[in-house]
């Protein structure tokens, strides 16, 4: 059998995950929906879509039962004036990085396929074909599974949004709340100068496996993944010795010469932070990542808050954990007299 057209197989695969075949315009989708053409065109492209002219074909059943569910969230406030970009954008960008890294592994797997069908001497086996084979099984089973996870993670954040909701702290927009958090900054010491020695290839396995394990560490300790920034992550916690014990753990692999966990710092600073679409702001995220800029290889760093909350844990304590160090305040980019504490076990 001859290997099929890319553009063939493409739009076969297009028409599996839309539902049917582009056969509408902009246009004709805002009048389906009953939403202003305008709306259309702004939430379109705050979801990172490629630009489309109003009167191309490119638009399916399942662009106007989209553009119809926006607008009833816009009548319920959900995506209000002050909210709709910033949350439309997040959904967009988010759903790019997974769309891309869902189509890379499944070309990845439909090339193995045809390599072992051609190793075996069958000739008809296409990579195109076989991809648009793997979309047709694997999609709903996907599609399952990310409802499945993001339920799962709305009840934790909601659970979690309840239970702090009586801390301390300023009440913040709804949304936005603004609540006492411990943040931590972990990143990889040496980054630049070892990437430079790696192929593509391992740069990537490298990082894949510094965010598995980093990951790991930090659900197993209780505390949340915020993001993952190449060769950082960003994590919070609910109490400072839970961000203590991640941060201490991270370090204590990473300076074992038999693990393979890269050498690390951190830092860690404790406070009120915003919590806006998934992410974390305010003086509190920006002293930890100073801290971290500060701590040396294999060494934690915490702030004046930080410290007094665990130096009254210690107090309290027959046995101690943890030792302290206050070195010279030190002077970084907005805070001229920044005062670090070196943490350790004891």
């Amino acid at each position: 059998m001859e290997a099929s057209e890319p553009g063939v197989s493409a739009d076969r695969v297009e028409e599996l995950l839309l539902g049917h075949a582009p056969h509408l315009t902009r246009r004709e989708v805002s009048a389906r929906a009953g939403v202003p053409l305008e709306l259309a065109r702004e939430l379109w492209r705050l979801l990172g879509f490629a630009e489309t002219a109003d009167d191309d074909v490119a638009f399916t059943e399942a662009d106007v039962e989209a553009l119809r569910l926006s607008a009833e969230l816009t009548g319920l406030g959900i995506l209000g004036d002050d909210s709709q970009a910033a949350l439309v954008r997040t959904w967009g960008r988010s759903f790019a990085r997974l769309a891309e890294w869902q189509t890379t592994l499944l070309a990845r797997v439909a090339a193995e396929h045809a390599e072992r069908a051609g190793e075996a001497g069958r000739s008809d086996v296409d990579p195109v074909e076989a991809m648009a084979a793997l979309t047709a099984e694997v999609l709903p089973r996907v599609e399952q599974l990310q409802a499945y996870a993001w339920k799962r993670h709305l009840a934790g954040a909601s659970s979690r949004l309840l239970a702090l909701s009586g801390q301390p702290g300023e009440a913040g927009r709804p949304g936005e709340p603004v609540l006492v958090q411990a943040v931590c900054f972990v990143d990889i010491v040496g980054f630049t100068s070892r990437s430079k020695s790696l192929r593509e290839a391992e740069l990537v396995a490298w990082i894949e496996e510094f965010e598995h394990v980093s990951s790991s560490i930090v659900v197993e300790h209780g505390g949340r993944v915020i993001k993952n920034i190449g060769d950082e992550v960003l994590l919070v916690a609910d109490d400072v010795v839970t961000a203590a014990e991640i941060a201490l753990e991270m370090t204590r692999r990473g300076d074992d010469p038999d693990d393979a966990f890269p050498a690390v710092r951190a830092g860690i600073a404790h406070g009120d932070v915003v919590l806006r679409l998934g992410d974390v702001l305010g003086p509190t995220v920006n002293i930890a990542a100073r801290l971290t800029s500060l701590a040396r290889p294999g060494t934690v760093l915490v702030d004046d808050s930080a410290h007094e909350h665990l130096a009254a844990l210690e107090a309290e304590r027959e046995q101690a954990s943890y030792t302290f160090r206050r070195p010279q305040r030190a002077s970084v980019k907005g805070y001229s007299r920044l005062q670090p504490w070196v943490l350790r076990r004891a």
